[in-house]
């Protein structure tokens, strides 16, 4: 599972010209996941999200979590965190899981970030052509991978 964490002041998802969702302050969370994934790397990576402090204190140093400053998160799938483009030009997505094995563990995810957390997570569409707009506080964008975990 991959995981690109932005904070951002506000992000929103758009689809067939319709916001779906919309935050303010806290994270947007692009998640990729692939047919590996477990249960295991669900709660490790949404552990690590709830819990990275990237947002400043009263000194303005990144001490703060989403969790400590009550902020609010946004995840959206996408299947293209998992890419190969070591051969041509065209990436390959075979390592991303399909929709069969990708939409319960999406799901599980954003219900064990809803728990990490103590509220509701907004959403993308699985699968939908979304919009999704942001602006990026920092800017300050997180690359995790669960099959990495150094």
């Amino acid at each position: 599972m991959k995981a690109v964490i932005q904070r951002v002041l506000q992000s929103s998802v758009t689809i067939d010209q319709k916001i779906v969702a919309q935050i303010e302050q806290g994270l947007l969370v692009l998640v990729g996941i692939e047919d590996a994934d477990t249960k295991e790397d669900i709660d490790w990576l949404t552990s690590k999200i709830a819990n990275l402090r990237i947002f400043g204190d009263e000194n303005q140093v990144m001490n703060l979590s989403v969790k400590d400053i009550k902020g609010e998160m946004l995840v959206v799938s996408q299947f293209t965190l998992h890419a190969l483009t070591k051969k041509g030009n065209r990436p390959s997505y075979i390592k991303a899981a399909r929709p069969e094995i990708a939409v319960p563990l999406y799901e599980s995810f954003v219900h064990q970030m809803e728990i990490e957390l103590g509220k509701k997570v907004q959403t993308g569409q699985f699968g939908a052509d979304m919009k999704v707009a942001l602006i990026n506080d920092g800017p300050v964008t997180i690359i995790i991978d669960t099959k990495n975990k150094d």
